[in-house]
């Protein structure tokens, strides 16, 4: 059966993106101009970014989703490859002390946001054709946990721990509406936690995070200065802020603020009305994705739309509670919203898949 778009997913999307594109710009043109002498920096990058992502959401819109069950495990293999290619010094490049990207001179993109797609595309098949044999922990489920640990691994070798965390929260979620049994769950609980803690060992700046998230004017001019800095932002924004463009924060005070911590520059220019509208936008992205998946008679399609949209819904989360000193800094971008091309663009590609599973379940 072959339906309409859906017209309120589809403008909800594209109204969210160019409001995005908005505070990009406000939140950086001081710091662009000052960095790059080109107070539009950011926005051209971004906004070209939007075009190709426009693009490429109206091409996977048409084209048929069950074309991404055939070619689930190629599309997992090219992902692989990237994420073993972007840690080879050379070819991948370092950003704020990650390896994490392949760029040419100012454009990059970054293989983990890829390999969200890849790995729900492929947990999404796997699932659809062992649903007898999910409540069987050891023959449905270890198979696929190998593979879902493997990608992990790579991402965290870069590191990359926040994009790794929405990757195993989105799958776990996708898992768990399969029906597999509670107790798997409490005992990934168990073991998550303690893999937490092995990560925060090795790597001490993540300590330095857990203490800045629970105390952080123990170290304000280090660890707890971005934190400190966004709570400035959006403690005092009030019903409808300091206005657009007025932003105190955004002159050197917030670092890069067109990135992880829009969503305080937002709250600062425009208040309670600001985040109000960021809320309203993702929740009804969120909500008619869910239910395009519901509508869906394909266990595959099912799987897959839900898993697109939980990946956003749960990045989204992340990306508020570290902003409001709910949880320590991640590294998350907030989706449509923050400045990256690779964010976009696998965000709106999402929204593609999600369209066409529309038009033709």
């Amino acid at each position: 059966m072959n339906k309409k778009t859906d017209k309120i997913l589809l403008i909800t999307v594209i109204i969210t993106a160019i409001f995005g594109i908005i505070m990009i710009y406000s939140a950086s043109n001081i710091w662009a101009g000052y960095k790059f002498n080109d107070p539009l920096k950011y926005v051209k990058h971004q906004s070209l970014f939007f075009i190709l992502g426009l693009i490429t959401m109206f091409i996977l819109s048409n084209i048929d989703y069950k074309m991404y069950y055939k070619h689930a495990n190629k599309i997992l293999l090219i992902s692989l490859t990237l994420l073993i290619l972007v840690l080879i010094p050379g070819i991948g490049i370092v950003r704020n002390g990650s390896r994490s990207w392949f760029g040419i001179n100012s454009f990059s993109m970054q293989p983990s946001e890829f390999a969200k797609l890849a790995l729900i595309i492929f947990v999404s098949k796997y699932l659809a054709n062992n649903d007898a044999e999910v409540k069987n922990v050891v023959k449905g489920l270890f198979p696929i946990l190998g593979i879902i640990f493997l990608f992990f691994g790579l991402i965290m070798l870069e590191p990359d721990f926040g994009q790794g965390m929405v990757i195993i929260i989105t799958l776990i979620m996708i898992i768990f509406i399969s029906g597999a049994k509670l107790s798997f769950f409490i005992k990934c609980g168990i073991l998550g936690l303690i893999g937490i803690v092995g990560l925060i060992i090795i790597a001490p700046y993540r300590l330095a995070r857990i203490i800045s998230f629970i105390n952080p004017w123990s170290d304000p001019l280090g660890s707890g200065f971005q934190i400190i800095q966004s709570l400035y932002a959006i403690g005092p924004s009030g019903l409808l802020g300091m206005g657009l463009g007025n932003s105190i924060q955004k002159h050197f005070y917030l670092p890069e603020p067109q990135t992880d911590f829009i969503f305080s520059i937002i709250s600062e220019e425009l208040g309670f009305l600001g985040i109000l509208i960021v809320t309203s936008l993702l929740f009804t992205i969120f909500i008619r994705s869910i239910k395009i998946s519901l509508k869906s008679s394909n266990l595959f399609a099912k799987y897959l739309v839900f898993g697109l949209a939980f990946e956003i819904l749960i990045q989204a989360i992340l990306n508020l509670c570290v902003v409001v000193g709910l949880i320590p800094v991640t590294g998350v971008t907030l989706p449509f919203l923050s400045y990256g091309g690779s964010s976009l663009l696998v965000s709106m590609a999402s929204i593609g898949i999600i369209l066409n599973v529309n038009k033709n379940n």
